[in-house]
């Protein structure tokens, strides 16, 4: 029986050449894609992978977020975050989250045959970039909680729209709340986060994973 994998990445010569590289290994069947994060919760529910590749940085909802709700509809399901971020803060979200991996962009190309094979196996996966004593070591020592865990996951979930430019009517309309209701936790955001402007919003959301380093 081959692996039966999922991925989800918003860059569709990446997602496209993960693909290939996974279909050419022989045990794996690449069963589905997607570019935006709630497209991908709504295929992997149904179509039932094995693994699922998730970018940490997707449109609608973000690869962290989408872990989480994945690990609670589906605890079977190995998860491998993948990113262009190597931060040990980013890192332990996704540990957290529920992935069971981690792969840098920058050498998943080489590494996510291997990675897939790894974590259906059973096993973690770090790429070579991460030091996996370093995140174990951070995460047991870690006194200060990330300022991201301030927040309800509804704040979460708008930070993250807000953060890619969406109006609160856009917002409201998106998740089933009103655009007044939007306006309330966007400013429960600005005082958690002690945020000033969205030009501080955006840039919160590049350095947390939220959103892509541009």
């Amino acid at each position: 029986m081959k692996i039966r994998v999922f991925l989800a990445d918003d860059h569709a010569v990446l997602r496209d050449g993960l693909a290939a590289l996974l279909e050419s290994a022989g045990d794996i069947e690449v069963v589905g894609a997607a570019a935006d994060g709630r497209e991908a919760l709504d295929a992997i529910t149904r179509l039932r992978p094995e693994v699922a590749i998730l970018d940490i940085s997707m449109p609608g909802l973000d690869g962290v977020r989408l872990a989480e709700r994945l690990h609670e509809r589906m605890p079977e399901l190995r998860i491998l975050m993948l990113s262009m971020v190597s931060d040990p803060e980013v890192i332990y979200r996704a540990l957290r989250a529920g992935a069971f991996g981690y792969l840098v962009k920058a050498s998943a190309g080489r590494e996510v045959v291997s990675a897939v094979r790894t974590v259906h196996g059973g096993k973690r996966f770090l790429s070579e970039q991460v030091s996996e004593v370093m995140v174990d070591d951070y995460a047991r020592e870690r006194q200060a909680k990330s300022p991201l865990e301030s927040l309800s996951t509804r704040e979460r979930e708008v930070l993250q729209l807000l953060a890619e430019g969406r109006s609160a009517s856009e917002i409201g309309a998106l998740i089933s709340i009103s655009p007044r209701t939007v306006e309330t936790y966007r400013t429960r955001i600005y005082e958690k986060l002690g945020l000033k402007d969205s030009r501080e919003l955006v840039m919160f959301a590049m350095r947390n994973g939220i959103l892509p380093q541009r």
